[in-house]
């Protein structure tokens, strides 16, 4: 059964800022809850501040997708890093598996760059599984820093920040996330383009073992998503600190043009493809004043086509360097993981 919309209303947590209304824009199998911020919150540097949350109890194995998105306006004007990060805790209160991050610098309170002007929303996933049976919450953080200011804070919009998270359990659904890059961009899986390479293949062939998902044998589709997180390097930059880049580095403000598409290719017998279903390419400017810069990529009804002979897909975000600086992919830091995508099975 795909998504249905609940209106159901759920006990108020977190000093009674939260408020439930029915989900709009998920489409994973069964209905999903979203969980809205109802007055603002703000977000101090150096401290990860819970903004929504949601708990549930979960058998062994059980998997639910939860997504977040985090709006925030400044109290500066300068710039300031900014990540959201979607978490789920144990009941002692203990982090559970990775956390999916984005993350990019909100560029102030005068910046004109956004769709609505001072106001820089990110979006987050994490497909969990219950590694034991027992109770979770699941909730979205903000986190901030600036090397400008101690003594400025970011603000959570309410109303439009939220927590969305599937109602039941997300059968053979899959996770994947790109290899080890750590924030000064050294470790040796790290990815960059327009530094000698132009193309890379997150998921695929950036070091990422090649997964072949199998869809139920009863689902109908497929849904698909992914996030990616880059960063621009810029000359002198911290975070792209491999000598092989270095060549390639630009003043500040040279800026840097990406193209990238989120592809879902179900395999043939012989594992080639067999249907390639992809979204639009879409061109990204990414300043360096925002350094970091998450793109969102969705299929919310991927066909299993049955004549390819498998229900086998594969996954991959194709991304390529068009001009300006180069650009490091992010992935995974720490427990923290800055691009990654799920695939769910639908079902009539």
């Amino acid at each position: 059964m795909r998504r249905t919309l609940r209106a159901t209303v759920a006990t108020a947590v977190a000093a009674g800022l939260l408020s439930v209304w029915p989900a709009v824009t998920q489409a994973d199998s069964g209905s999903v809850t979203r969980v809205t911020l109802a007055s603002a919150r703000n977000v101090t540097p150096g401290a990860l501040t819970l903004l929504t949350s949601r708990t549930v109890t979960l058998a062994t194995g059980e998997s639910r997708h939860v997504k977040g998105r985090f709006e925030a306006t400044s109290s500066m004007t300068s710039i300031a890093a900014m990540n959201n990060h979607v978490r789920c805790l144990d009941s002692a209160g203990s982090q559970v598996g990775v956390q999916g991050v984005t993350s990019r610098n909100h560029e102030g309170s005068d910046t004109t760059s956004y769709a609505i002007d001072g106001h820089l929303p990110l979006y987050a996933d994490l497909l969990f599984t219950a590694p034991a049976a027992g109770t979770y919450t699941c909730g979205v953080y903000g986190y901030t820093a600036s090397s400008a200011s101690s003594s400025y804070h970011l603000t959570a919009v309410p109303g439009s920040t939220w927590l969305e998270m599937s109602d039941t359990n997300q059968a053979g659904s899959h996770w994947w996330q790109n290899p080890v890059c750590n924030s000064t961009g050294t470790s040796s899986t790290c990815s960059y383009i327009g530094a000698g390479t132009s193309t890379v293949h997150v998921f695929y062939n950036d070091g990422t073992p090649v997964y072949k998902w199998t869809a139920a044998p009863d689902a109908t589709a497929v849904q698909s998503l992914a996030n990616l997180t880059v960063t621009t390097c810029y000359l002198n930059t911290a975070s792209c600190q491999r000598s092989s880049v270095a060549p390639y580095q630009k003043a500040r403000g040279t800026n840097a043009v990406i193209d990238a598409r989120l592809e879902v290719i179900q395999l043939d017998p012989t594992a080639h493809t067999c249907r390639n279903t992809a979204t639009a390419t879409t061109r990204h400017t990414i300043r360096d004043d925002a350094h970091h810069y998450a793109a969102y990529f969705r299929l919310p009804q991927v066909t299993i086509d049955p004549t390819c002979g498998t229900r086998m897909f594969i996954m991959r975000i194709v991304v390529t360097h068009i001009s300006g600086q180069p650009v490091k992919i992010d992935g995974l830091q720490g427990t923290s993981a800055l691009s990654h995508g799920i695939a769910m099975n639908l079902f009539d």
